[in-house]
């Protein structure tokens, strides 16, 4: 799988709000949220679009399964 690279300051624009995509970063590798209702206006109930949520999956009550429901769009560099 050969996927872009993009910087956390690139990835930090995709929060929904600075530019229309919803894009979160979890272990490396950079999620499309846009078309999740979970994640309308780029926020996921306390977590915002545009960052690196691995440190905070811990807090979530769900496991990093949830992103076996998505397909990795680029790789953070």
């Amino acid at each position: 799988m050969d996927l872009p690279v993009y910087t956390k300051q690139q990835l930090a624009l995709r929060n929904g709000q600075d530019k229309p995509q919803i894009w979160v970063a979890y272990k490396g590798f950079i999620y499309d949220m846009t078309e999740s209702r979970l994640w309308r206006n780029g926020r996921h109930y306390e977590h915002w679009a545009g960052q690196d949520l691995t440190d905070e999956l811990s807090d979530a009550p769900h496991t990093e399964a949830v992103f076996e429901k998505f397909v990795p769009i680029a790789v953070l560099a």
